[in-house]
């Protein structure tokens, strides 16, 4: 069985476990890291001391993004294609996400994570500016294809879909960007999704 070890509010962490829930893998989730602490021996499986980790027939395994591709390649192929040109339409977005999740960083930390006395509101508007350019791109990529893998699911759609729903979920500006709405609304039919990337932030 895959064990998973992190924190519910993570958004690394929803990745995994929501990509388990979308292909039917059993797993067992510890939670780890924030307010939950570390095992004693967890440096020995993660040297970040992040998470998530997980642990799958001897594997153990860090790195989010890292982790969605080798669950895919050896249970859900199907979400990760054979064809190089087709995966790579999907695989670019797993690492763009990183470039979004620095632009959103302020305003999450901020509007989610500090109490209003200790915000910097500054750093909010600048975070928030900048998480608009970056989603307008995904909205003109979902005008060429319905998701960000193509023209089916696939794992390139699960880093920045942990992420959209977090820039619907903070109270910052937000231009009308109508496919990334669609797609969020799509996302959240998924029941992986609804259940674990689609809860309040924390």
């Amino acid at each position: 069985m895959l064990t998973i070890w992190g924190r519910p509010n993570s958004h690394n962490v929803k990745k995994v476990v929501w990509l388990a829930e979308e292909i039917g893998l059993a797993y067992v989730r510890h939670d780890t890291a924030g307010k939950f602490g570390f095992p004693e021996n967890y440096r020995e499986m993660n040297p970040n001391m992040l998470v998530p980790t997980i642990e799958d027939d001897g594997l153990v395994l860090w790195e989010s993004n890292a982790i969605l591709r080798y669950l895919a390649g050896r249970y859900a192929p199907q979400l990760w294609p054979d064809n190089p040109a087709v995966r790579a339409i999907g695989d670019k977005w797993m690492d763009w996400q990183f470039s979004y999740a620095t632009a959103q960083f302020d305003a999450f930390v901020n509007l989610v994570r500090r109490p209003a006395e200790q915000r910097d509101l500054d750093a909010v508007a600048r975070s928030a500016a900048a998480s608009a350019e970056r989603m307008a791109i995904v909205e003109e990529a979902l005008a060429r294809h319905p998701w960000l893998s193509g023209d089916a699911f696939g794992i390139g759609d699960i880093p920045m879909g942990v992420y959209v729903h977090s820039w619907f979920s903070l109270d910052i500006p937000k231009p009308e960007l109508p496919r990334v709405a669609d797609w969020y609304a799509r996302l959240a039919e998924r029941p992986g999704y609804a259940r674990h990337v689609k809860i309040a932030l924390s």
